[in-house]
């Protein structure tokens, strides 16, 4: 069997979709490796350690992709997915992050091409596909790189200091969201000397703000049904968000550093802060907005860029994880190598076990097919009369 490692497609990424750690243990199981010229350049790991692990390198991605049984790629969201599937025939696999509540459109393309396309976003949060979890690796890493950049921007230092020049007294950081960006964010705050809060919707999420060190913020608030699919929090209604809104402003109005990380899978991000909101919040403050992809937690973020209002300092960062390439290559191609071991079978081939949850989860397209009845249902498209069944590929 061969495995593709083209370049990414995607401006301003910099991660890749497997390291020469990983194609060394793949290869030693007989797999063969092809790897584009210059695919993990960006995050650090040269053709020579490619070569030294026991991959072939080629100089095009369309050389890379022919012939390959499984075409692996971080960021394949939008028209990367289009591009990238161009240089695919029927029958190869597709799998990275494809970004696949969105533009579903793609996909139907996808089915008619032939192509099988797996979304990792879409793994199941199991036990079992724990190890598989791109969306939790790339989150850990964006929460612990927010507290960075408010660092960077903020004029006040996150510990207490006591100096021959005066006390210091700590900044204080509240994070909106105890996810997994939220509390490593929570967690990286707090080890650097912050006094630090956070708040999420959900009440399960009090004991794990507790766990880092962080103190819970509670509002005087009924929501049901707050947590969905796969642990996230559920979108809740406007006027839900307008009490609570309400209830936030002078909240916000104590805090020098807030980082946001409300988000809902395929929707907007909820608006937790307002203009109104802002303009009371301290002089200096800063804001890192880690839901502004998707139109942002504040009002006021514009995605890709700082600006200053009010005399608060407005971050919205675009693809956080791929500004640490390095280490978010490591996890994320890790993830993909435990997927990987989840459907290589002694053969030298791979199965789909359409039985198996996390196949059925995360499959969205195959033999001519969308098969994800999730993806389905958002398009409108009636459920399949035959559904999938294992297939095995030498």
């Amino acid at each position: 069997m061969k495995i593709g490692l083209p370049k990414a497609r995607q401006a301003g990424e910099n991660r890749v979709a497997l390291i020469p750690e990983n194609v060394q243990r793949l290869t030693e199981r007989g797999i063969d490796i092809v790897v584009e010229r210059g695919a993990g350049s960006s995050a650090g790991f040269s053709d020579e350690a490619y070569q030294q692990a026991g991959a072939e390198l080629v100089g095009s991605a369309g050389a890379c992709c022919a012939s390959a049984d499984i075409v692996v790629a971080v960021n394949l969201a939008g028209e990367a997915l289009t591009e990238t599937a161009s240089l695919l025939d029927e029958g190869q696999l597709l799998l990275g992050m494809m970004d696949p509540l969105s533009d579903q459109e793609r996909f139907t393309a996808l089915a008619q091409q032939g192509i099988t396309s797996v979304a990792l976003e879409l793994v199941p949060r199991i036990s079992r596909a724990q190890s598989m979890d791109v969306l939790s690796s790339m989150a850990t890493l964006a929460g612990y790189k927010a507290v960075l950049l408010a660092a960077n921007a903020s004029k006040r230092i996150y510990p207490m200091m006591m100096t021959a020049a005066g006390n210091l007294s700590p900044a204080r950081v509240f994070i909106m969201g105890a996810g997994v960006a939220g509390l490593q964010a929570a967690a990286t705050a707090k080890r650097m000397g912050a006094v630090v809060e956070a708040y999420d919707v959900r009440p399960a999420a009090r004991e794990q703000i507790l766990s880092v060190g962080a103190k819970p913020v509670e509002l005087e608030l009924e929501a049901e049904a707050t947590e969905g699919q796969g642990g996230y929090a559920r979108q809740q209604s406007e006027a839900f968000l307008q009490r609570q809104r309400e209830q936030m402003t002078n909240i916000l109005a104590e805090q020098d550093i807030v980082i946001t990380t409300a988000a809902v899978p395929g929707a907007k991000s909820p608006v937790l802060i307002t203009a109104d909101m802002l303009a009371q919040m301290k002089p200096g403050a800063v804001i890192v907005d880690l839901a502004s992809e998707r139109g942002g937690n504040c009002e006021l973020t514009c995605h890709g860029e700082t600006r200053v209002v009010n005399e608060v300092t407005l971050i919205g960062p675009d693809n956080i994880a791929s500004t640490l390439a390095n280490h978010a290559s490591q996890m994320f191609a890790n993830n993909i190598e435990n997927f990987l071991n989840n459907i290589l079978n002694e053969e030298g081939g791979y199965q789909l076990d359409f039985d198996d949850e996390i196949i059925q989860a995360s499959v969205i397209t195959h033999q001519g097919e969308l098969v994800n009845s999730r993806i389905r249902d958002q398009l409108g498209l009636s459920p399949l009369l035959n559904e999938p069944v294992m297939e095995e590929v030498a």
